[in-house]
């Protein structure tokens, strides 16, 4: 019963002992630690251009568009090209019959002959003319029958070719027959188009602006346009200024240069240029900041941070114009910290000097805590080792002595 009692009380040393090799550890020391001031980039105010656009949706069209219309009504009884084909200047297109050819080219046979005829009778009146067998009078009376005959023979000249381009349609310019309504025994009309030629190589697009847009649009000015992933330069040519009555806008339009990718008729989307600065100090746009309204950056000076209102024009999705409260040498923040405010400590990033050394000190600290809690460690446990051994010879003694005295 005693042997039981001794060990019981030994054990509560022990523990007792350990309890209080531990609760000697020293907590971590957080008074050497340092904050590390925030890292940041900087860079100056430039100068540039920044410039805003206005999305619209146009529609092309040919740049020079002829509308092929018959000079003379008739029967068609020839169509030479079809639509989608590519004719030359001067190539012929159809054929009319105008049921005037015939008789313009029996006007033009009579008249021929009629002038052959006072020809030869002037030529024979001027050699009697010139033997005095014939009187002044009767030699001007020939000679005025002769160019009588001479312009009845042209005006039946040019009726009769008037009739026969009447009668051959050919067309005006080169380029791609874009619509024809051209069909053989069909029936032409001098009141409606046979076909529409689009000219070769630039195309033109059309769009309608509003009358507060209108004076941002001039002739010569480029605009962007932009068709299935292509982009494409344009330049105005025209600006109606008149309203249109159906729509309340007015007209503008532009020629692009096309490879043949821009088809006549199809809608491209195109941009014009809504406000413009030039020359005109910079800023990258994520380096504003706002504050109940109004602009401010940080500026970086000599290590120490400033906050700085400024007043800013137009920006676009990079760059933000500064009108005022900055000049070329300031050196503004680009990068946001939480840690930011007037007079906030910083450093440039890659200037990592203090923040090494910080580090150095904090592993320093944590090593020397470490070796400290080992040897506490092993002081307790060494501690654990001997009263435990003593506590088994104390009980081996007694039990000795127990012995004997039985």
């Amino acid at each position: 019963m005693k042997k039981s009692v001794k060990i019981a009380i030994g054990a509560v040393v022990v523990v007792a002992a350990g309890a209080a090799a531990v609760s000697g550890l020293k907590p971590k020391n957080t008074e050497n630690e340092t904050v590390a001031p925030p890292a940041v980039r900087v860079e100056n105010p430039s100068n540039g251009t920044i410039e805003l656009f206005r999305s619209l949706i146009g529609t092309v069209e040919p740049a020079d568009q002829v509308y092929v219309i018959p000079k003379a009504a008739g029967e068609i009884t020839a169509v030479y090209v079809n639509p989608g084909d590519y004719v030359e200047e001067g190539q012929l297109l159809c054929e009319i019959d105008t049921k005037q050819v015939d008789g313009a080219k029996l006007q033009l046979e009579s008249a021929e002959i009629q002038l052959k005829d006072a020809q030869t009778n002037l030529e024979r009146m001027k050699v009697l003319y010139a033997s005095g067998d014939i009187s002044s009078q009767s030699y001007e009376q020939v000679e005025s029958a002769a160019k009588g005959a001479q312009i009845a023979y042209d005006s039946a000249k040019l009726a009769y070719d008037n009739q026969v381009e009447f009668s051959s349609i050919t067309a005006t310019i080169a380029g791609k027959i874009e619509s024809s309504s051209m069909e053989v025994h069909g029936m032409a009309s001098s009141a409606s188009p046979l076909c529409v030629i689009a000219g070769e190589g630039a195309k033109s697009v059309s769009f309608s602006v509003t009358e507060a847009v209108l004076d941002q649009v001039h002739v010569g000015e480029q605009i962007k346009i932009e068709k299935n992933g292509s982009d494409y330069v344009g330049t105005v040519t025209e600006v109606n200024t008149m309203v249109d009555a159906a729509t309340g806008l007015f007209k503008v339009k532009a020629t692009v240069e096309d490879n043949g990718s821009l088809i006549s008729g199809s809608s491209v989307k195109l941009y014009i240029t809504s406000d413009k600065a030039e020359n005109v100090m910079t800023v990258p746009v994520d380096a504003v900041y706002y504050s109940n309204g109004e602009p401010y950056v940080y500026t970086y000076d000599n290590g120490t941070v400033h906050k700085v209102t400024v007043e800013t024009g137009i920006s676009d999705d990079e760059k933000m114009q500064i009108l005022s409260g900055l000049s070329a040498d300031n050196e503004v923040i680009t990068t946001w910290d939480p840690e930011l405010y007037e007079g906030a400590p910083a450093v440039l990033a890659g200037e990592t000097g203090t923040t090494v050394e910080t580090v150095e000190t904090t592993e320093a600290a944590e090593t020397t805590e470490a070796a400290e809690t080992t040897e506490t460690t092993e002081a307790a446990e060494t501690t654990e080792t001997t009263e435990a051994t003593e506590t088994t010879e104390t009980t081996e003694t007694t039990e000795a002595q127990t012995t004997a005295a039985n």
